[in-house]
């Protein structure tokens, strides 16, 4: 699933983000969705999310829930 519906993404979500020094290369990052910075419903390149590792970057897969 790609992360462009923010319907989809939710805190406790694990995701493949990819930040913005990343973005030339396409390196993903794994991690926990802490909350959502973006506010539409919709985002052509990813929902912006915050992690709970503190980076922040747009979701490009949804992983799956952690619960």
């Amino acid at each position: 699933m790609n992360g462009q519906n923010r319907n989809d993404i939710y805190p406790g979500l694990e995701v493949d983000i990819i930040l913005k020094k990343d973005q030339r290369s396409g390196k993903l990052t794994r991690g926990i969705v802490q909350n959502l910075l973006t506010s539409s419903a919709y985002h052509s390149r990813g929902i912006k999310v915050r992690l709970e590792d503190g980076q922040v970057g747009r979701v490009a897969h949804i992983i799956g829930d952690q619960e």
